[in-house]
């Protein structure tokens, strides 16, 4: 019974800022844009060793995770944020190890296993 409350209440939530769902996927494909016209201008900012082809590589499978996401109100604050992320970008509030990090490959993943904890050092 409350369930179906919530889902009622989701139902009548106004959007943020999209109002239907052209306008969130013009939103989505301006962002897109941005970032991709940003990339070569990042690569030289912050002397990243990367070609922009990876970084455009990169940015199509960011933005292809949430390729599944239909509530309008979920797309507008995620094209928030990533707006957000471009422009502190573009202004260099960033440093360089952020905008860095989520390129790295060679980041070591968390042991799953028993015997990997253990090797590790892990409590199990």
């Amino acid at each position: 019974m409350a369930a179906s409350k919530a889902v009622q209440g989701l139902k009548h939530a106004k959007p943020i800022l999209s109002v239907d769902r052209n306008d969130a996927r013009r939103r989505v494909l301006n962002l897109y844009k941005a970032w991709y016209r940003q990339i070569p201008v990042i690569c030289n900012e912050y002397h990243i060793n990367k070609r922009p082809k990876d970084l455009n590589r990169y940015l199509r499978q960011q933005f292809d995770k949430n390729r599944n996401v239909k509530d309008l109100r979920v797309i507008d604050i995620l094209v928030i944020k990533s707006l957000q992320d471009l422009h502190e970008t573009k202004n260099w509030w960033k440093m360089a190890n952020h905008v860095l990090y989520p390129l790295q490959e060679s980041v070591n993943p968390k042991p799953t296993g028993f015997l990997s904890k253990f090797l590790e050092g892990h409590d199990p």
